[in-house]
Order: structure tokens, then C-alpha cells, then sequence
């Protein structure tokens, strides 16, 4: 098992002892320990083989063993018989929002709760009202958190969609009777959220097809299974339709199942006009309803389709009924970004933070990837549970990433790390100085204290925006996908003050915000605002939010020259040193 995931179940073990009242220093210990674990400079295996461990401040005898039962076996019975001696419910209580393990350990305790159920009633009849600590806020901010996950129960993220699609198309692909597989439905069109995996082959032999669909390992339930369609649950809850056609209705099949269902109504009411009839079957010479394969107008793909209605090529992320089909008509649909066109990323965290690898660490990554540039934008002060950085400690950071760029360039690398920072917008402004920002190569501006009233959060971000040294608005909306709603904000406000300035607005291409919205975009766009499609990673694995990043920027029509990290380092700089010519406009 692999450092990343054993510091993960040292964090779950951490909170397992809080819901059972260990010892704060006790619980604490595995949080730290696991925080030694990202830190750690050298390879776990060469470690754990030379025996030295426990020679690592942080990690006494116990820990050490555990860390090297889970290294060498991947599992550790402590944290088996730990969860089990916890009742389920209680862990799923620590998915509502604002209850931690000890208001959790407090209503189990207090009131012998022991599910979310049972959580929702004593809210509803005032007794948690009435616990030491709670109030009737809390009360009632703990009936929506659950009203919150119930609504999103059914709802994924497109992160976890993937990750479970992927494998059963891959096995789809290697099978023998497979002609032609896809994904179908919101996960092909790169929908933020997925209600549930959508797949689709075609075959002369559909039943054998079924049948290894749903002997796959990741199968936990067989829901229905027919000739030609089944339905499964897969590990994690999510729930995956495959259905099996002949090769001559796939391409049918596949625009009809990928939707949207509004962007279909328009493409049938397009061949009707046409003497046709579209459906999931076929495109028929016909004015009703049919199956007649005499009738059938033959399409190998899904591009013919559309030049048969008299189309371009509708890239699957735009069928939205967001104006494409106008647009395909008259040839004006977007050059759509591909993931291979950027050049690095503008907003991501190290350790000087709440990052998971050193400076070090993750220049060597980027690199190898084949990146020309990586931003260290940690934060800064006011986000002080997030380690963040005074003038002092971030000019000592500049220091370190000067020394990095300096042994790439003696080794012939043209890769470098960008000097940044992730500053706070506060009420009466930016929390760190013009002389600090202007020091560094990018400046990143956030809300990460918002209002509830529209127009002060409003004010705040265009305020930022008309400050000469910001160059980009991250995360706008502060969403965070079914967890947490935006805040008020009118965003065409924010979009219209960095039109006007020049300041760049951010895609936030974490899974859990895709932040600003793609339905936002087209709008941005027509005002003339760059993008910066930033994966905001805190670890190195997580620079593969850009491949996410390219599909939500897809939906919102974005092209290459409208996203500022598919520059070359040059080109970028040139641009990061515009906005610092601009007028100064003080808060």
C-alpha cells in the first residue's frame, strides 16, 4: 500500500478515536503521523525496509508497526476492529454538514443517537436545541445539512463517475464480441454531476455482453439483467445501465442515450422538417414513427447524423440546448480545448500551506509530466487553519523556489515554478501588501470569508478584480458540489469588473467546485475574459483535475485562445505583467 492511501486511513483512524472520546493527544497522533508520512522526503518502501520508522519524529513503536502491517499487507486489523466497534450510523452522521466527531459523540452520548434518522427527529422535537454547546441554529442548520443529503443522495461526482466507468469500458473493449463501446449520457457530455453511469456496445452476440457486464468485479448488485440491458450497482453507490445494440443502431443509439434530452427534442423536430423521423434506432426516410430497416438512412457515425440534418459536428460536451444547434448550422461552433493544450496551472499549494508535497517534490513532478510551468499560490494569513503565509514566511518561500528554478536551469530544464499566492479578500480588502505582491509573479484572489448578502460579496470580488495586482478571481461562486451552495453573488457583476480590467476569472477544475459554473462561460467569453483553468492542487496526483478541467471548459465553449495556462512560459509572463501596468484602483 502505497504512503498517500495509509496516510488516509490514518486520518479515518484519527476520527474513529474522536467519536469514541480517546484521548485528544491520541487521536491527534495519527493525524500527525500522517502528515509526516506525505512529508516524508524519501521512498516509504526504502524506509520501512532499512527498519527506520520509528527514527521519524511523529511516528513512535505503535504507529510504526501499524504503518508497516498496512505497507506490507494493505490492511491493519486495529482499524478493521476499530470501525467495527462503532455503530455505521454514526460515521455516516459525519457527512452532514458542521457535525464533527464530538457533537457527534455528544448526541450519542446525551441522547443516544445512532443514525442520521434519528438525528433529523430530535432536531425536529427541540432536544438538541437544548444540549450544552448546540442551540437552536445549530438545530436547525443540522436539519438542512440532512434535507442537503437526501437531495444529493442520488447525485455523484464526475470525478467518481469516471473512475468507475472506466475499468468496465476498458473490460467492454477487450471482450471479443464487443464491436463498439461508449460511455453515454451526462458522464459523456462531462455533466458536473452524474445521477448514474450510462454505457453503451454493440454486438451480434448482446446476451454473452450482459453477461460479463454483470460479472464484473466491481458489481456489487445485479438490479435487472435482460437480453440486451442490464442494471447494476457498482462499489460506492452509484448505479450503471449498459445497454447492447446492433452496430448499424449504435451511432443512433449512442447521440440519442448521451443526450441532453432538450438538445434531442431539437434534433427530432429538425429531421421532421425534413421528412425524417430520428430516434434511438435510426434516422428513417419517413414522416411517422418507425423501425422499418427498408426505410433506415444509413449512418456508420454520429458526425454523418449531423451532416445528414445539415450540421457540423456537435462535440457531446456542447449538447446542452445552449444555442448549438444554431450555431452548428451556420459552422460557428467553437475549436473545442483539449486537455493536451495546457501548459501548466496558476493556483495549487505545497506544504508552506496545507499542501501534501515540498517545492521539491513537486517541480520534479510537473516536469516529468512535461509541464512548462506550475504555480505555488499558498495562502495567506487570514486562512490561518490552512498554515497560511505572512510577507515574511511567503518571501522565504520566493527564496526556495528561486534556488528550484535555478538547479533546473543549470541541468538544461526549461521547466520552472511560479512565484504566487492565494490572498484573502477581506471586507476592507487584500490581507497582504502591494509590496509582497508585487514581488510575485501571480496573484490569486479569493472569498473565503463570504457574506450572506449579495451585494457586499458582490462588491468585495470586484473590488479585487480592480486591484492591479490580482490577476485572477478564484472559485467565484465558493460552491462546493453536493456539499455546499454559492453564496450570493451577482456573478455577471464580477464577470463585467474583470472584463474591464483585464483580470482573469478562474475554472476552478477540482471536482468537488468546477467553479466558475460552465453555464457562466459563454457569457465571460462574449465579455472578453480569459480563463484559467486551475486544478488548485494540494497534491501532485491532483494535476490530473486538468483533463476534468478540459470538459467543463468544453461546456462552457471556451477554445485554447481563451485560456491563459495554454500559453508558453514566455507568452505567459508577458501576459501576467499587463495587468501590472494597469491603472492602480484602490479598494
Amino acid at each position: 500500500m502505497d504512503k498517500a492511501k495509509i496516510a488516509e486511513i490514518l486520518i479515518e483512524i484519527g476520527v474513529l478515536l474522536e467519536l469514541k472520546g480517546e484521548n485528544p493527544f491520541k487521536t491527534r497522533a495519527y493525524s500527525n503521523a500522517a502528515r509526516v508520512l506525505e512529508n516524508l522526503a524519501e521512498p516509504l518502501e526504502k524506509v520501512v525496509l532499512e527498519k527506520r520508522l520509528g527514527e521519524i519524529k511523529g511516528i513512535g513503536e505503535a504507529l510504526e508497526q501499524k504503518i508497516t502491517e498496512l505497507f506490507e499487507t494493505g490492511k491493519l486489523k486495529y482499524f478493521e476492529d476499530l470501525k467495527a466497534s462503532i455503530p455505521p450510523g454514526l460515521v455516516e452522521m459525519l457527512e452532514i454538514p458542521g457535525v464533527g466527531p464530538k457533537k457527534i459523540k455528544t448526541l450519542h452520548d446525551k441522547l443516544g443517537i445512532e443514525n442520521i434518522a434519528q438525528l433529523e427527529s430530535a432536531c425536529k422535537s427541540g432536544k438538541v436545541a437544548q444540549l450544552d454547546g448546540f442551540g437552536e441554529k445549530t438545530a436547525a442548520n443540522i436539519c438542512e445539512g440532512i434535507q442537503r443529503r437526501r437531495t444529493y443522495a442520488s447525485k455523484h461526482l464526475l470525478s467518481d463517475a469516471l473512475r468507475a466507468a472506466e475499468p468496465l469500458l476498458d473490460g467492454l473493449r477487450e471482450h471479443p464480441a464487443v464491436i463498439r463501446c461508449s460511455a453515454a449520457g451526462s458522464l459523456r457530455r462531462s455533466k458536473e454531476t452524474i445521477g448514474d453511469i450510462d454505457l453503451l456496445a454493440s454486438s451480434k452476440r448482446p446476451a454473452e455482453v450482459i453477461a460479463f457486464f454483470v460479472a464484473q468485479p466491481s458489481v456489487i448488485k445485479v438490479t435487472a439483467k435482460g437480453e440486451t440491458k442490464a442494471s447494476v450497482i457498482l462499489e460506492g453507490g452509484l448505479q450503471s445501465d449498459l445497454r447492447v445494440v446492433s452496430d448499424a443502431e449504435f451511432p443512433f443509439a449512442l447521440a440519442y442515450f448521451t443526450g441532453s434530452k432538450e438538445h434531442n427534442i431539437i434534433m427530432r423536430q429538425r429531421a421532421i422538417a425534413r421528412g425524417l423521423r430520428l430516434n434511438e434506432y435510426g434516422l428513417f426516410k419517413s414522416t411517422v414513427e418507425t423501425r422499418d430497416p427498408k426505410l433506415l438512412v444509413r449512418c456508420k457515425t454520429e458526425e454523418e447524423i449531423f451532416s445528414r440534418l445539415d450540421l457540423s459536428f456537435i462535440e457531446p460536451e456542447l449538447r446542452e440546448d445552449m444555442g448549438e444547434i444554431a450555431a452548428a448550422e451556420k459552422n460557428q461552433l467553437p475549436k473545442s480545448i483539449e486537455w493536451s493544450d495546457f501548459r501548466g496551472s496558476l493556483h495549487n499549494h505545497s506544504t508552506w500551506s496545507d499542501g501534501h508535497n515540498r517545492l521539491e517534490e513537486i517541480a520534479e513532478f510537473m516536469d516529468n509530466l512535461g509541464l512548462a510551468y506550475w504555480a505555488i499560490t499558498d495562502h495567506s494569513k487570514s486562512s490561518f487553519q490552512a498554515n497560511g503565509l505572512d510577507a515574511e514566511r511567503l518571501r522565504q518561500q520566493i527564496t526556495e523556489i528561486n534556488k528550484i528554478n535555478d538547479q533546473f536551469a543549470n541541468r538544461g530544464s526549461e521547466f520552472r515554478l511560479l512565484k504566487g499566492i492565494e490572498v484573502d479578500i477581506l471586507k476592507n480588502g487584500l490581507d497582504l501588501g502591494e509590496d509582497i505582491l508585487s514581488e510575485l509573479d501571480v496573484v490569486v484572489a479569493s472569498l473565503h470569508q463570504p457574506s450572506n448578502n449579495e451585494i457586499e460579496n458582490t462588491k468585495r470580488l470586484v473590488a479585487a478584480a480592480k486591484d492591479s495586482f490580482v490577476h485572477i478571481i478564484a472559485h467565484p461562486s465558493g460552491r462546493l458540489l453536493l456539499e455546499r451552495e454559492p453564496y450570493p453573488l451577482n456573478i455577471r457583476a464580477v464577470i463585467d469588473a474583470c472584463a474591464e480590467t483585464g483580470t482573469w476569472m478562474e475554472l476552478n477544475c477540482n471536482p468537488r467546485r468546477f467553479d466558475l459554473d460552465w453555464r457562466h462561460w459563454p457569457y465571460a467569453r462574449n465579455r472578453g475574459v480569459k480563463c484559467a483553468v486551475n486544478p488548485d492542487a494540494h497534491r501532485n496526483e491532483n494535476s490530473g483535475f486538468l483533463r476534468l478541467g478540459a470538459g467543463i471548459a468544453r461546456k462552457g465553449w471556451l477554445e485554447q485562445k481563451d485560456v491563459v495556462n495554454t500559453l508558453d512560459l514566455p507568452a505567459l509572463l508577458k501576459e501576467l505583467r499587463r495587468k501590472r501596468n494597469a491603472p492602480e484602483t484602490a479598494f
